[in-house]
């Protein structure tokens, strides 16, 4: 059987895809930047001493979860960053309290190309969003430290921790959903 000309030719050449490499570089350096001057802005002791932003929002979180247990049942006191439980206390800190994940979220909303209006809407509905999770988590593990005391420790650091991130990474994924279109 005799080949065509056609079929002996050389595989068409399909050029690589030519990315934003620009705009991405552009994200990940404003969000960098803007991460260190938030975690300065938090950890830096005289910045803390005129406003105290991790203590303020750690109380909120704190009373706001604490009215929750009382809800479910639970009694329970809180001062500070400490629910106290029949059990067990919880000392919500930095990291726990939820700041953490809505940091990376609202500066990953800031750093993408967006309009305003689109971005204070996104920050907006992912704080909410993140907050009313990271609430209902730290009852979550209120509620297994009273009532599931030797699956705490698995709970907390196994499932918990890493939960808020995967959240605001996931609200984050919604938000580049609607603030493309």
């Amino acid at each position: 059987m005799k080949k065509s000309k056609q079929e002996t030719a050389a595989p068409a050449q399909v050029p690589a895809p030519t990315g934003n490499t620009a705009g991405i570089k552009r994200f990940a350096i404003t969000y960098l930047i803007l991460m260190s001057i938030f975690f300065f802005l938090i950890g830096f002791t005289p910045f803390q001493k005129v406003v105290d932003i991790n203590g303020l929002y750690t109380r909120g979180v704190v009373a706001t979860t604490a009215g929750l247990l009382v809800g479910m049942g639970l009694p329970c006191t809180h001062e500070g960053s400490i629910i106290q439980l029949p059990s067990i206390a919880l000392d919500v800190k930095f990291g726990c309290n939820g700041l953490e994940a809505v940091m990376i979220y609202a500066v990953a909303v800031l750093a993408f190309p967006a309009s305003w209006k689109k971005k204070v809407l996104g920050i907006t509905a992912g704080f909410f969003v993140l907050q009313v999770l990271n609430i209902l988590r730290i009852a979550g593990l209120g509620y297994s430290g009273v009532h599931f005391p030797s699956m705490f420790e698995y709970i907390h650091i196994y499932i918990a921790q890493g939960m808020m991130i995967a959240v605001a990474l996931g609200v984050f994924f919604i938000y580049l959903n609607y603030a493309r279109e």
